[in-house]
């Protein structure tokens, strides 16, 4: 049988799903909906947190629980490595038309706010381990935000990786003033005379830590995926690595592969 809370979230949750409750929309307060079903605010407030875990609700501190807006669904699909190794040799006006993001998404590029922060490092145990080169190299790192015009939180948290010799042939590839840069990180190598020869990428999830959860604003419970890309180039070595942090809630992976005829 179910329990108290449980009954009282399943009542919640039917207009919510029959749209009789709109995004943005206000639920009773806490003390009204004990009222309501004739329970103690603990019962309620579990019945919310099940919503909230659901990311039907949001819970907005002092002001009360809200029907959440849904947010826009990115699918990162495996095939979107060609199509930018297609685009990394066209025309500056061709790749400023459209990026990866875009892409994803299928949003517009003004739908877009953008951020990049680009700093030197050295490269600790493991970064140099990724890269097959000694420990202290000069790396680049960079930081990428990029957001739904219309939302609050961005699609992902990325960091990348570069080799700072092997990229600083170019000087606008230290310049995070030239970001977004049209075609991305393939044009960039492109333009020094790399070329990739293939992509590998390990997909993990877990608990989001703090700083995570704020930043992609996911509701309690949801799981970060944790992505990790290596670029290599077509003589096999490590040419840039991304750590990327993608929210559970709203993105989905989308492997597709194609077989061989017998």
């Amino acid at each position: 049988m179910a329990k108290a809370y449980e009954r009282i979230a399943d009542d919640l949750r039917r207009p919510i799903r029959a749209g009789q409750l709109k995004p943005g929309d206000r639920l009773p307060a806490e003390s009204d909906l004990a009222r309501r079903y004739g329970k103690s605010l603990p019962t309620i407030r579990q019945a919310l947190g099940l919503l909230e875990a659901e990311g039907l609700i949001l819970k907005r501190h002092g002001r009360g629980n809200f029907v959440r807006r849904p947010r826009k669904l990115v699918q990162r699909t495996n095939d979107r490595h060609q199509w930018e190794k297609d685009r990394a040799r066209e025309s500056f006006v061709q790749r400023s038309r459209t990026g990866a993001t875009e892409h994803d998404t299928g949003l517009e590029i003004d739908d877009l706010i953008f951020y990049a922060a680009y700093r030197e490092i050295k490269a600790d145990e493991e970064l140099a381990a990724a890269f097959g080169v000694p420990e202290g190299t000069a790396f680049l790192e960079r930081t990428y935000r990029t957001r739904y015009r219309a939302e609050t939180a961005p699609f992902t948290l990325v960091r990348s990786y570069l080799v700072r010799d092997m990229v600083a042939g170019n000087p606008d590839l230290l310049d995070d003033s030239k970001e977004p840069w049209p075609g991305g990180t393939q044009n960039q190598l492109y333009t020094v005379g790399i070329e990739l020869g293939r992509i590998e990428e390990r997909v993990t999830a877990r608990p989001p830590t703090a700083e995570e959860a704020e930043e992609l604003e996911l509701p309690p419970g949801t799981a970060a995926l944790i992505l990790r890309k290596r670029s290599f180039d077509i003589d096999n070595r490590v040419v840039e690595l991304s750590d990327v942090a993608l929210p559970g809630d709203r993105t989905e992976m989308l492997f597709t592969t194609q077989l061989e005829r017998w």
